[in-house]
């Protein structure tokens, strides 16, 4: 395989899109450090892969600079360097009025989404510029939050507009270094965040919808796709999306 001796960290690894994206890695041909705050979530991924040789589980808080910092040193230290970074761990506030959000509530979904995808950002820097070939690929979970909200979601969707900010300023201060950085924004794939669109989803006229979803495997395949460019070519941004989702309209 091409991608053979590559490694790849995927971080909120043990469930939803992060465990699709690690296990297409693995598929690939990727050594894989799966990292996440659940450890028995993350093994039990591993336990998927066909050669646990490639593999690695670090249980990581990405909102904790220490546990980063550990996390991308385990990394270097079993693999010897880093080719992609998937910024994917995430949570999300209770979707309750803007005004009744308590500080804490929106302090925790800004310290994962936000300060996490910089910490992680920031170390897959300082290795990538010092490793031998030099550069590296980071991909961005952007979400179709990064584009337009959804009523009551002002801290997801406050955070999910900042990582483009921050995809696009680790795109133009990666370039001397060789490292590309790209964002994938997902509509409705189907993981245990969109199970209660099955029973209908508030929508922005106050009325309440079911909305189609998708495979999660498609949105692994468009990371798989991003991750194996030359690092001379960038999918600087991508939405992968169920077709007939209310995104494209008014209303």
């Amino acid at each position: 395989m091409a991608t053979e001796g590559k490694v790849a960290i995927v971080t909120g690894a043990g469930s939803g899109i992060g465990r699709h994206v690690a296990l297409a890695f693995l598929q690939d041909g990727y050594s894989v450090v799966l990292a996440g705050r659940r450890k028995d979530a993350l093994q039990e991924v591993a336990s998927e892969a066909a050669d646990l040789a490639r593999t690695l589980v670090v249980a990581t808080d990405v909102s904790d600079p220490a546990a980063v910092k550990a996390l991308f040193a385990e990394a270097f230290r079993a693999f010897g360097r880093i080719d992609v970074l998937f910024n994917n761990a995430g949570i999300s506030a209770a979707p309750i009025a803007l005004e009744d959000l308590t500080h804490e509530e929106w302090e925790a979904v800004v310290k994962v989404n936000l300060t996490g995808s910089f910490l992680c950002t920031q170390q897959a820097f300082h290795y990538m510029k010092m490793q031998r070939p030099m550069g590296g690929r980071i991909v961005n979970n952007g979400s179709i939050s990064a584009q337009v909200p959804r009523p009551n979601s002002a801290p997801y969707t406050a955070t999910k507009h900042a990582i483009t900010g921050l995809t696009k300023s680790t795109s133009l201060d990666g370039r001397n270094y060789n490292i590309a950085c790209g964002q994938i924004d997902i509509g409705n794939a189907a993981t245990h965040m969109t199970t209660a669109m099955q029973e209908g989803t508030l929508q922005a006229d106050g009325s309440t919808r079911v909305e189609p979803t998708i495979d999660p495997k498609h949105v692994a395949q468009a990371v798989l796709y991003m991750a194996g460019l030359p690092l001379d070519a960038n999918v600087q941004f991508i939405t992968v999306m169920a077709t007939g989702m209310p995104f494209v309209g008014r209303g």
